[in-house]
């Protein structure tokens, strides 16, 4: 089956990935000097021409497989973050060894041309990347980038792990203490990941969780709920005295409970934050924890004041855990990551080298491998996967117009999906990734699985088939399409990822294939008015350097006329797509013929065109740039109405579902459309889903009609001529006002962000639900994630015409409605417009949503216990007792 070929690609193409980060790890030995390649400093003279320290004369080159970023393919180089010192011994001494790294990311490159970013992480601070580039400061010449900071290299130093972070808010924390402390909860919350489970408690003479809604369980340590700890955190105020007992006893609780099937099922951690623990808490460990210590306890002492340090101490050393002082701000990151070095001890003494791999980063997923050496921890080492280079592999002509394919992780979320918006437009129209871009659920895409048939299924790893009717919708969410569409899934082996393909009923289920000579089609492929999908492969780019450069056309040319016989394309792809060009031939002389005769061209032509299911385009404009008024339509700044690597163009979408021998009519609507423009208006050509084609004022194209006249669309619905359809996007980005006692990511009507900023029409009071927040608290506005329900529109093709009066008091209207025969198009004639006030309508937030747990997949590789662990008081009594080892991992990207 054609799922079965697919996932098996995919699974060849990630396996080939996870042999390049597989390396020997090295022994260790020391070194007195030894200079090296510092990223930042490479090509900088000092004021006498000389190169600086640590700089030399290191060769850039721009190249096309690295986004044209200058880099050296025969070198990598070093970066080092601003607060480690570039020549500590450690540092020397680590890359002096890594040096055998470099040959090998040389080799892996050489093997696999696809491969792109390669790196180590080393666990005292420095990352090597190959190929090497310049690295650029921010404005203040700082570098913040710490590789031991990145998800990746968390995730493949530790297991899963379950979390309760304890913090005293006693009055003796105040001030710079209490400062100190928030930052460090926040350092430990950018430690955990989708796989790990987390709590934050906080206590004087009484406890009390920072997000009640989280009382006594553990929530996972996603993006969303991470971020929402920290705004409640950051809310913490000091008061009254302190007594650690009753909070170590509600922490050892929660861990007890949540072994019965919750939680990570793995690691155990209380992570105490406190300026001294002054009353006997024995008691509280014997009861809890003693004498097996299977949850690690790990103290931080917060301030200059040393009085209770040795209780602090005892309390981590008997719980085989690690004990820091954190004086100021700044040693806040380098003490709070001890705790990690900690957690991999079991690994690394079983060195068992596990292979990771990552939630999606912007673009990538990151496969890691752990590096060990005789006990300890040296590093991480990864590299980069293009999921657009995985998701190729799944070509969209063989999906048909509304195919698409979809990755997720074994929490459910999604790591490649047409439908997946990772970014959003701030307030400066600038796009930024979303918060929780990376930890989108698949059941917030594919909502109409509304018992999650599809998600259980994949998340468990299991091999099949759906069948579901939705309501998809298309050209920005604004038009409805009703499909049937057939869902095919499988398990991706020795990944943590499953993979999903979708057939809709009609489309895609089988592929046509001419019959024609290369000549002829070769001939017809080089026509002024062809393009054909530049994002599709139909010739592999990638893998030959000389050929980077090709576009699509070109390299399918030189194929095919045997100048490039060693380029390896697709022959079926190619077939449909010589036939698409000869069949369609005849158009570009028939097009041509009418711009030149004037009168057989209508005014207001300004392009014809056609698509064909082999991606193919003919294009011809009548009229010139400057005096075209749809002027993005069809060029690289349209890419809804192109063919992409992810989905065809909306025209050709919205074509595909209407009847034969029917004309569509379709206007493009940009991302923001006007919403304070209002005019009295009383003729318009309206499309089968409301949006207006032609007005008298000519700012109405492209408009909803119920945003002009909000009380003629109520009647349309009321009289059944237009249907409401209920259309959900759980990716939205809402400006709103957080309530700092709320305790869930809100559920927001559609609308809610317009109705703040602007007068709406009546026909709103029809779509809107939502309701009331029962209180009022201190708000501060921000773009967050939230869920919205928005209504589509269709028109109903059984009813030709209508009219009606609508009355309003002393205020009456006259419309009238004709459809246009052989069209998605209806006429209306209204007799003058009455714009009536808007209604308001609050969020509500859920607490259930946050707290609830999905079904998941649990990483099958769990290091939690080793009898040989000692407990820690300090990184130097750590290095004595046990010698050195390696890590190593994967990772990937969003396109």
């Amino acid at each position: 089956t054609l799922v079965k070929e697919i996932s098996d690609e995919i699974e060849r193409m990630l396996g080939s990935k996870m042999k390049s980060v597989k390396v020997r790890p090295w022994t260790t030995v020391g070194c007195c000097a030894f200079d090296y390649y510092n990223a930042m400093l490479i090509n900088t003279m000092d004021d006498e021409g000389n190169s600086i320290d640590l700089g030399g004369e290191f060769p850039l080159e721009e190249n096309e497989h690295f986004n044209k970023l200058s880099v050296n393919t025969l070198q990598s180089d070093i970066q080092v973050p601003t607060n480690v010192y570039n020549k500590d011994p450690d540092i020397l001494n680590g890359v002096y060894m890594s040096e055998a790294l470099n040959d090998v990311f040389i080799n892996n490159f050489q093997k696999d041309p696809t491969l792109t970013w390669q790196y180590f992480g080393s666990s005292t601070g420095f990352f090597r990347l190959y190929p090497g580039i310049k690295w650029t400061p921010d404005p203040n010449g700082v570098v913040a980038f710490d590789c031991r900071n990145r998800n990746w290299y968390i995730q493949a130093a530790t297991s899963p792990k379950d979390i309760i972070i304890v913090v005293d808010v006693s009055g003796s924390m105040k001030g710079l203490k209490m400062t100190i402390a928030k930052h460090t909860i926040n350092t430990i919350l950018d430690t955990l990941g989708e796989n790990d489970f987390v709590n934050v408690i906080a206590y004087t003479d009484y406890v009390r969780y920072v997000e009640p809604c989280f009382k006594g369980t553990l929530v996972q340590a996603d993006l969303d709920n991470r971020e929402h700890f920290k705004l409640l955190v950051n809310e913490l105020q000091v008061k009254g005295e302190g007594e650690v007992k009753k909070a170590m006893k509600e922490a050892f609780k929660i861990l007890n409970e949540v072994t019965n099937g919750q939680g990570s099922l793995c690691n155990q951690a209380i992570m105490l934050i406190t300026d001294g623990a002054m009353e006997d808490f024995q008691t509280v460990f014997e009861e809890f924890n003693w004498p097996e210590k299977k949850v690690r306890v790990f103290t931080y002492l917060i301030g200059r004041d040393m009085t209770f340090s040795d209780n602090v101490k005892w309390i981590a050393c008997n719980n085989k855990g690690y004990y820091t002082h954190i004086n100021t701000l700044a040693d806040v990151q380098e003490n709070v990551m001890e705790y990690l070095h900690v957690l991999s001890r079991p690994m690394v003494i079983n060195h068992d080298h596990d292979i990771i791999w990552t939630e999606a980063y912007m673009d990538t997923v990151v496969s890691c491998f752990t590096l060990l050496s005789h006990g300890i921890l040296l590093g991480v080492v990864g590299t980069d996967v293009p999921l657009i280079e995985v998701m190729m592999l799944a070509p969209i002509y063989k999906l048909g117009s509304h195919g698409y394919a979809f990755l997720i992780t074994n929490n459910g979320y999604i790591l490649a999906h047409p439908d997946l918006r990772p970014l959003y437009k701030n307030e400066k129209k600038r796009l930024k990734p979303k918060p929780n871009y990376n930890s989108v659920d698949l059941s917030e895409v594919e909502w109409e699985d509304t018992e999650e048939i599809l998600r259980t299924a994949m998340v468990k790893g299991e091999t099949g088939t759906l069948t579901l009717d939705v309501r998809a919708a298309v050209d920005k969410g604004k038009r409805p399409l009703f499909l049937k569409n057939d869902y095919f899934y499988t398990v991706i082996d020795e990944t943590p990822f499953s993979f999903g393909m979708v057939l809709t009923r009609g489309h895609g289920e089988y592929i046509f294939f001419g019959n024609v000579s290369v000549e002829e089609g070769l001939h017809d492929l080089m026509q002024p008015d062809l393009t054909i999908a530049n994002e599709w492969t139909y010739c592999e780019t990638d893998i030959d350097p000389h050929h980077r450069k090709l576009t699509q056309l070109q390299a399918v040319v030189r194929y095919l006329t045997g100048k490039e016989p060693e380029l390896e394309c697709d022959e079926v792809l190619l077939q449909q797509l010589l036939f698409d060009a000869v069949v369609t031939a005849p158009l570009e002389a028939y097009w041509t013929a009418l711009m030149l005769n004037a009168p057989g061209v209508d005014p207001g032509v300004e392009t014809v065109f056609l698509g064909t299911r082999s991606g193919l385009m003919r294009v011809i404009r009548y009229e010139g740039t400057e005096k075209r008024v749809a002027e993005k339509f069809l060029t690289p700044a349209d890419k809804s109405n192109l063919f992409t690597v992810d989905h065809f163009p909306v025209w050709y979408r919205l074509a595909a579902e209407y009847p034969p021998g029917r004309f569509l009519y379709y206007m493009p609507t940009d991302d923001l459309m006007s919403f304070f423009f209002f005019q009295d208006i009383n003729c318009y050509i309206v499309d089968n889903n409301g949006f207006i084609i032609v007005s008298k004022d000519r700012a109405d194209a492209g408009r909803f009609f119920g945003e002009v006249d909000g009380s003629v669309m109520a009647q349309l619905l009321k009289s059944g001529l237009f249907k409401r359809i209920a259309l959900y996007d759980y990716q939205a980005m809402c400006k709103t006002a957080h309530h700092h006692s709320s305790s869930a990511r809100p559920l927001l009507s559609p609308f809610y962000g317009l109705i703040a900023a602007m007068k709406w029409f009546p026909f709103l009071i029809l779509l809107l639900e939502s309701p009331t927040l029962a209180h009022k608290q201190k708000k501060v506005e921000l773009m967050q994630p939230c869920d919205t329900e928005y209504p589509g529109f269709i028109y109903d093709a059984t009813i030709t015409e209508t009219n009606s009066i609508i009355k309003c008091g002393r205020c009456q209207k006259m419309f009238v409605m004709q459809a246009v025969r052989n069209s998605n198009l209806v006429m209306l004639v209204v007799q003058s417009n009455l714009v009536l006030n808007a209604t308001e309508h609050n969020a509500t937030v859920k607490c259930n949503r946050m707290k609830s747990q999905k079904i998941r997949r649990r990483p099958e590789s769990c290091h939690a216990y080793h009898p040989h662990v000692r407990p820690y008081l300090n990184k130097l009594k750590l290095e004595a007792k046990i010698p050195w080892e390696i890590l190593m991992g994967l990772s990937g990207r969003f396109s």
